[in-house]
């Protein structure tokens, strides 16, 4: 095993970075000077399980560092090797995997740029230029320009993140030049961010049911989530009993919102089943689909609901333990959390007797660094317990072997927080809502050629029109894209698709996560694919051959085609279709499974290139 790069020593600011996570090193097996050896370390060397299991520590661990710095030093990724007893080679793998992190000096201050799809249609190439214009060499910041920041109601989007102790962070949403500079070069003056109910055009209807709190109740405040009816389903959790809550559920008939559909019951079922303990949960609050941004909104806006939420899963469930894997560009969503997390294990609603019922659970968060593979669960897993992000095979799955090889149940936020109403109307009144096969409400991000960008509560079964004159689509629509980079497109005379899982289906296309991105005749199409290409070349995790040489061959074909039509552009279009189908048969995961759903549809349904 290599344990060391060279000669590399840390800094001392470094070490304290690492320390200040990890607490101090006990010997000089984990770092520590030679003359604070003791004698103990000349007999026993420290390792093992117990060494091998802080593992998990060092996706925090890098955090840590990235935070401090700005960067990690071949000193820093050695002395976090030490401490937690894992090859530097493999750490390098790890923090070379993520787009946030960086093992090449740079400046202390990032200023991450959105150039993806809503951003794209909002002029986000003109804003980058005159950024990087603005701040030339010398200006001791760096420009990245960034795929989706979860922002698309205010594009176009930039993010700043200025390392240090603490960390300083700043968002420029809608961004002009002179907005995003400031936030780079001054985060603490930096504009404060608009209240999460700006993003929520519903925000006071008193018809919601998911986005009810939005805007209505103080997201910093317990007292006033219990005054607007929290923590009301976890008292009705308790009543029921851990089977009572999953029959619950399952009568109701809620499925996972993140686009899988899979039936919510059915898997909190087959985890508590399990023999095998512990059991975990995990929260799946990564969303990194372009266009998404739904789950940012319900963190920022009504934290409590999510930790309640949680609390319940873990009770059904049989789990002690929950993580929640937030997106790491998310750093409002992370102060809210935290602050609710403090405050719910100082009241006795998280830690080892909630609400004094003999139940002990916690959440402990876990920040994502930039990877869309991190949204399938298991390359999430691995994300958690320090390795690549990578997916595995399945199966076994989850709920039998997940997170640390144990009985694992994950859903995303959209689907926890719908467990709230369910428990408190009750099954049969949830699944009242909407149709038959999709019961309840559904949250809808609509970004791009509308008046009115944000996220909507509609029941299932509204249509695809109804959703865009709520939001006031403009004139001239040309396309709307369904789904995000992973879903497809449809023509404006296809308005009247059911918002449904088996509408969207029957119709050829997919409901997604809830994205809605509507794009008027101005915005090129060519150049929108060949931003959805670019997407998957750069998200795709490279382990499997058909999405790493796919994806790749994908942007190519893309490229050489960008400026032609018919029959010059027939030889690609067949080169592309080959090499989709290839990608969708042969890929381990749904990212390449999917990376070529949106240009078929583009293709097919749009007639681009004809």
């Amino acid at each position: 095993m290599d344990l060391h790069f060279g000669d590399s020593k840390p800094t001392d600011e470094e070490k304290a970075a690492v320390d200040a996570l990890l607490g101090p090193p006990e010997s000089s097996w984990e770092g520590a000077a030679r003359d604070e050896m003791r004698a103990a370390d000349l007999r026993w060397a420290r390792g093992g399980r117990e060494a091998r299991e802080r593992r998990d520590l060092l996706l925090p661990g890098l955090h840590a560092i990235n935070d401090r710095i700005g960067w990690i030093s071949e000193g820093a990724l050695d002395y976090l090797c030490r401490r937690l007893t894992v090859p530097p080679a493999e750490a390098y793998g790890v923090a070379t995997f993520y787009a946030m992190f960086s093992v090449k000096p740079r400046p202390a201050t990032v200023l991450h740029v959105c150039t993806d799809l809503a951003c794209a249609a909002a002029g986000a190439s003109d804003l980058c230029a005159g950024i990087e214009s603005r701040l030339g060499l010398g200006s001791g910041v760096g420009v990245q320009r960034s795929p989706c920041l979860g922002l698309c109601e205010r594009a176009p989007a930039a993010l700043a993140i200025k390392a240090g102790d603490p960390v300083r962070t700043a968002v420029a949403a809608p961004a002009t030049v002179e907005a995003a500079v400031l936030a780079a070069s001054a985060p603490d003056s930096a504009e404060e961010e608009p209240a999460a109910a700006m993003a929520v055009p519903q925000a006071g209807d008193p018809s919601l049911t998911l986005l009810s709190r939005v805007g209505v109740v103080d997201p910093s405040s317990l007292d006033d989530y219990r005054a607007h009816g929290g923590y009301t389903a976890l008292r009705r959790a308790f009543q029921l009993g851990p089977a009572g809550v999953i029959r619950e559920v399952t009568d109701s008939g809620l499925v996972g919102r993140g686009g899988a559909a899979f039936p919510t019951g059915r898997k909190w079922q087959a985890t508590a089943a399990q023999p095998d303990h512990p059991h975990y949960l995990v929260c799946n609050a990564d969303e990194s689909e372009p266009g998404t941004f739904k789950d940012r909104v319900l963190m920022e806006g009504d934290p409590f609901s999510l930790v309640e939420a949680m609390t319940i899963a873990g009770y059904a469930t049989g789990a002690h333990r929950g993580y929640l894997y937030l997106r790491g560009e998310y750093p409002r969503a992370l102060a809210r959390l935290e602050n609710a997390l403090a405050q719910c294990r100082a009241r006795g609603l998280l830690g080892d007797d909630v609400l004094g019922q003999g139940y002990a659970f916690d959440i402990e968060i876990r920040r994502g660094a930039g990877a869309y593979i991190c949204g399938e669960e298991t390359a999430l897993f691995n994300s958690i317990e320090g390795y690549r992000g990578e997916p595995r095979s399945k199966p076994p799955f989850p709920v039998e072997k997940g997170l640390f090889g144990k009985p694992t149940v994950e859903n995303n936020v959209e689907t926890l927080v719908n467990v709230l109403p369910i428990l408190t109307m009750g099954a049969p009144a949830y699944a009242a809502i909407g149709t038959a096969r999709s019961t309840g409400p559904k949250l809808f991000c609509v970004s791009g050629s509308v008046d009115r960008p944000g996220i909507y509560e509609l029941p299932f079964g509204a249509t695809l029109g109804d959703l865009l004159t709520l939001a006031g689509v403009r004139d001239r629509l040309r396309a709307v894209l369904l789904g995000g980079a992973a879903g497809g497109f449809v023509r404006p005379d296809e308005l009247d698709i059911p918002l449904t899982f088996e509408g969207t289906r029957e119709a050829g296309t997919t409901l997604g996560s809830g994205v809605v991105m509507a794009f008027d005749d101005t915005v090129p199409l060519p150049r929108l694919l060949l931003r959805i290409a670019e997407f998957f070349r750069d998200e795709s995790c490279g382990q499997c051959v058909p999405c790493r040489v796919g994806t790749v061959r994908q942007e190519e074909a893309l490229h050489r085609i960008a400026e032609r039509t018919g029959a010059a552009a027939a030889g690609d279009i067949a080169l592309l279709r080959e090499v989709g189908r290839a990608m969708r048969d042969a890929s381990i995961c749904g990212l390449g499974q999917t990376a070529w759903n949106a240009v078929e549809s583009a293709i097919d349904r749009l007639g681009a290139y004809e």
